[in-house]
């Protein structure tokens, strides 16, 4: 069936099933009928980049150039919305309580690993190292990895810049402690200083993919991924996470995501906060 409040391309009910069996069997997203008007409004552009006319044309492009196309695909449809220190009360959680036992546990290496696992333009991983540089002394080995499926997102945050709109409301010393501000042409943009950026490894994954990383870490941060995923997927993926994570080591999820009937491996110790238990 076509459906005429979509006039400018020809998009059917076909075509949307389509784009929900490339999608999962791909990324493992699971898009939910009422996703069927976003899928339109993010592809149109690709249609008109290929001066295609249907929705069938280009799904039959992304069937026969899947390296070429499908991460302009998933990045169209998938939501990269965050700013600085996002759900402020996991970075609370982390400096008040969990870096502090972690120094403790870890004090005869000075070692701490953290996974920003969908990290999207950068904004959390580089809250995550402002947190670590304020709470953890100097001479401790801290590494971050910031993973996400979309490569151009990724590549932005290994860029550390950002328009000034994106630190609104964070303190003054933070900004001025951490941020270099542009001038000239630049002068409405700011920079995450090298200290920070130094911590920080970038790099693109599928979670769905085999991860290249050895690990383990002492917390994982996966925030409004999940989301996307069937309950099926979600168990795969959190059963991949605790065993990445050290003994007792932390997940923590986003506001409106939960691990309840999704498994055994953890408990909830704080507000989207889980604690590995197996």
């Amino acid at each position: 069936m076509v459906d005429n409040s979509f006039s400018e391309f020809s998009y059917t009910d076909a075509d949307f099933s389509r784009v929900q069996k490339i999608i999962g069997e791909h990324a493992g997203i699971n898009l939910s009928e009422a996703k069927r008007s976003l899928v339109y409004n993010r592809l149109t552009k690709r249609l008109r980049n290929f001066g295609m006319d249907s929705f069938q044309q280009y799904l039959d492009y992304v069937d026969s150039h899947v390296e070429e196309e499908f991460s302009h695909f998933v990045n169209a449809i998938t939501t990269n919305l965050t700013f600085f220190f996002r759900e402020e009360h996991h970075f609370d959680f982390l400096r008040e309580e969990e870096l502090p036992r972690l120094m403790k546990k870890n004090s005869a290496t000075k070692k701490l690993r953290i996974w920003s696992a969908g990290c999207s333009t950068g904004e959390e991983p580089y809250s995550l190292a402002i947190t670590v540089k304020e709470a953890v002394p100097p001479g401790w080995d801290v590494k971050i990895l910031a993973t996400d499926l979309d490569f151009n997102v990724v590549e932005h945050g290994k860029a550390g810049i950002y328009d000034e709109r994106r630190v609104e409301g964070m303190s003054q010393s933070r900004l001025t402690k951490w941020f270099k501000h542009g001038s000239g042409e630049n002068g409405s943009k700011v920079r995450i200083k090298d200290e920070l950026r130094e911590m920080i490894t970038f790099k693109q994954l599928n979670l769905m993919h085999e991860w290249p990383m050895k690990g383990p870490f002492d917390v994982i941060i996966c925030r409004n991924v999940m989301i996307y995923f069937n309950k099926e997927t979600q168990a795969r993926l959190t059963d991949r996470y605790a065993d990445y994570l050290v003994e007792n080591g932390h997940l923590i999820i986003g506001h409106s995501e939960s691990l309840f009937k999704v498994t055994e491996r953890f408990k909830l110790i704080g507000k989207t906060i889980y604690q590995r238990t197996s």
